[in-house]
């Protein structure tokens, strides 16, 4: 009996180490009581609540969705991801296993709605490696550029939102562990939680449609839409399903239909439209040129600059064409949509000369200008700057003169360069109905109050599709001069649009085969949802309403 117990101890550090040995590496130890007490639940809490103050007081039960609302999941492992992935492919270096990540389920009522393997870049290969806590924020009022946040706004406009109709519902995320073999193998349920999910009910005051104020500068229509949707999609903007969603502006053969204003915007608010504003760069060329003060969009930089005084000067830069960069199709080593490119704008935005910026920049010897569309801030910066120099009194005042005054537009606000010319990178403020006026302005073929201020050839060639886009946009779609183009389908018919875009969700829709334009504001600036959430209103919504 004397040599039981010190072999029951010997068998029992043999087990301890064999289990050990199967870890591939070293995880933060589970000490915590609340941890060894919760190991594979899901919990929910208000806040980012540091792990050592947390109790089990700050586990919600239920979360109201509101505009402001917050909401951290905080998942208790019983290890590491990387040593839970290498029982699922133990022949696997720590290197191949962080090529994987977590897989994330999402059931609404016990309907399951969504199911995301979170990408490799998602979370650092050390935290994969060692933490046995996973802390992550699912809403935020503070609107942090984070991972989990983007994902759960993926699961709201996959299925969460059509879900969570108004009232109480039951929300529940499992997290399983997956590797890539090259296949995807996903392994057994790691954590899981539940919480409530209550979705106020908005009052039919609130939602109902905003009668049109007088003296909008437009004639109001008297035309009939389908206003129950309006109505339905007011509510949905208030509840927050459609997030930071500022204004809609429905202009139905010339006249106003719809006036729509949330979140603290109305009528008189100057709205920032982020690249929206690039478009208004294409229509002052367009005048200059109709005015002889550029010769034409076929005119190079060479003729603008001195190309050899810059840096990473070749014979390629000397080809670049007004038009290249109109249809963002120069040959520049550019591109706003990988953050490793030379010429993204986020490089030029600490810089106090962007036009050197992008003129500095390499051609990229791999491409050939017309064939291949990459977006280029830097390049429509430069498009403002050869306006500013050749017509008269400066980019500000020939455009006040010759586009905003025209069209009746005089409150409105731009955003400058370091050298103080107007930014056609984007940015300028404008109202709601105003933007509404620009659109209007393509919808007649450059015509204003019968007054052509855009030549009718400069808005045919704008409108032409010169580019397809890339096949990782969103959907098929093409581009003119600093213009968008795609075709919705609603209740099998096509409705193909030109368009401007900008950050945020904000646009101005010109409908090729509809006596309509749609304007709509947004402030989901770098928010993944921000341009989904505004097709699906498009499509679920306001084209259905009124397109008839």
């Amino acid at each position: 009996m004397k040599l039981l117990k010190p072999l029951l101890i010997l068998i029992t550090i043999i087990a301890f180490n064999r289990s050990f040995a199967q870890d591939i590496v070293k995880a933060d130890p589970i000490t915590s009581p609340l941890h060894k007490a919760n190991i594979g639940r899901i919990v929910f809490m208000k806040d980012t609540i540091p792990m050592a103050n947390t109790t089990t007081a700050d586990f919600l039960t239920a979360v109201t969705l509101t505009p402001d609302a917050n909401l951290t999941m905080r998942a208790f492992l019983p290890n590491s991801l990387t040593n839970l992935q290498h029982k699922l492919a133990p022949q696997q270096t720590v290197e191949q296993l962080n090529q994987g990540n977590y897989q994330f389920t999402y059931y609404v009522d016990g309907k399951q709605l969504y199911q995301e393997n979170l990408h490799k870049g998602a979370g650092y290969a050390y935290l994969k490696n060692s933490r046995t806590v996973l802390t992550i924020k699912l809403l935020s009022n503070l609107h942090e550029d984070m991972w989990s946040r983007h994902m759960f706004s993926r699961f709201m406009m996959q299925g969460g939102e059509d879900a969570l109709t108004t009232g109480s519902h039951t929300l529940k995320i499992e997290l399983r562990p997956y590797v890539v073999l090259p296949e995807v193998k996903v392994g057994d349920l790691i954590a899981q939680g539940e919480i409530k999910v209550v979705v106020p009910v908005i009052d039919v005051h609130d939602k109902a449609i905003q009668p049109i104020k007088p003296n909008s500068g437009w004639p109001v229509s008297a035309e009939r839409y389908d206003r129950s949707l309006i109505t339905e999609l007011n509510g949905k903007i208030l509840q927050n399903k459609f997030k930071n969603i500022n204004g809609i502006v429905v202009v139905k053969s010339g006249k106003l239909l719809i006036e729509e204003y949330f979140n603290g915007e109305g009528r008189d608010t100057l709205h920032d439209p982020r690249s929206v504003g690039k478009t208004f760069a294409s229509a002052v060329m367009g005048i200059a040129i109709n005015a002889g003060y550029i010769k034409s969009e076929n005119q190079m930089l060479k003729d603008f600059y001195d190309l050899k005084a810059y840096q990473n000067y070749s014979p390629q830069k000397d080809s670049v064409t007004l038009k290249s960069l109109l249809t963002m199709s120069s040959v520049f080593d550019a591109n706003d949509n990988d953050d490793n490119s030379p010429g993204n704008e986020n490089n030029m935005y600490p810089l106090d000369n962007w036009v050197k910026f992008a003129l500095d920049l390499r051609a990229d010897a791999a491409k050939k200008p017309y064939t291949q569309w990459n977006y280029f801030t830097a390049g429509a910066v430069v498009l403002g700057d050869v306006l500013n120099k050749n017509v008269p009194g400066g980019l500000d005042h020939y455009a006040d003169e010759k586009l905003f005054k025209p069209l009746g537009i005089v409150n409105y606000k731009w955003q400058y360069t370091p050298q103080h010319v107007p930014s056609t990178a984007g940015g300028i403020r404008l109202r709601a109905i105003d933007f509404a006026r620009f659109g209007q302005l393509y919808k007649n073929n450059g015509k204003w109050q019968g007054k052509q201020i855009l030549p009718e050839a400069w808005v045919q060639k704008t409108l032409t599709r010169y580019m397809a886009l890339p096949a990782d946009m969103v959907g098929p779609g093409y581009y003119g001069y600093l213009f968008w183009n795609k075709t919705y389908e609603v209740n099998g018919k096509y409705y193909e649009t030109w368009y401007c875009t900008g950050n945020g969700g904000n646009k101005i829709f010109v409908f090729k085969n509809l006596p309509l334009v749609v304007v709509v504001t947004a402030s989901a600036y770098n928010e993944s949802y921000a341009h989904a959430q505004v097709d699906k209103m498009m499509q679920q919504y306001i084209l259905p309403a009124v397109a008839q």
